[in-house]
């Protein structure tokens, strides 16, 4: 690790650490300013697990709720937002069980492809490099015509910029099975786009 990294990695730990201690003071200035800080990358996650705004936004309230009660929990030795992504997934799992809906949870990964897969870390993701092609828009429309633990994976990877260990830990899935979904996502998402492209002109005929 660099000096720089490692320099980086200290602030980030003092930081979590200083969540952490008021998280269990329940101090309502820091609350607020956790809010303002993650509600955008929140709301967006909760959207494209749940590809409804009405939900999302419902399960957006509820995630904050459970960070004031139960911000003692939160001890800081993880990052911030991994912990609270983890609270937000698991609001969802519950809202699919009680709708007796598929949860992430019960997705069948038998026969997802366990080949290894690794994202270089220098120049711009697939997903960037989608993006730099395509409207934002249709880059999350594809997206939310991906299977769900798909979809999940690609949006912590490429928005959140969450580690594949930090994916496993929101998702309590193996490494394997990670690296699995990020490799089916990412080999679904380009015929998707392009299929996509490929019917607007007809739709603006019509």
């Amino acid at each position: 690790m660099s000096v720089k990294a490692a320099a980086q990695a200290t602030l980030t730990q003092s930081e979590n650490l200083a969540i952490a201690r008021g998280l269990k003071r329940q101090d309502p200035a820091l609350l607020d300013h956790l809010i303002e800080q993650y509600q955008h990358r929140l709301l967006r996650y909760l959207l494209f697990l749940t590809g409804r705004r009405d939900v999302a936004e419902d399960l957006f309230q509820e995630t904050w709720m459970r960070v004031l009660v139960r911000g003692a929990q939160y001890n800081g030795k993880a990052r911030f937002d991994t912990w609270l992504f983890t609270i937000a997934r698991n609001l969802v799992i519950d809202l699919s069980r009680k709708r007796t809906m598929t949860s992430l949870d019960e997705m069948n990964d038998q026969n997802e492809d366990d080949r290894p897969f690794e994202i270089t870390a220098e120049g711009p993701s697939p997903l960037e490099q989608f993006q730099s092609r395509e409207d934002s828009a249709e880059v999350g429309e594809v997206l939310l015509k991906l299977e769900s633990s798909h979809r999940e994976v690609l949006v912590l990877r490429f928005y959140e910029e969450m580690s594949l260990e930090e994916i496993a830990g929101v998702t309590r899935a193996p490494l394997s099975t990670v690296k699995s979904r990020l490799y089916r996502g990412l080999a679904s998402l380009k015929p998707q786009l392009e299929k996509l492209r490929s019917c607007r002109p007809a739709e603006a005929k019509g």
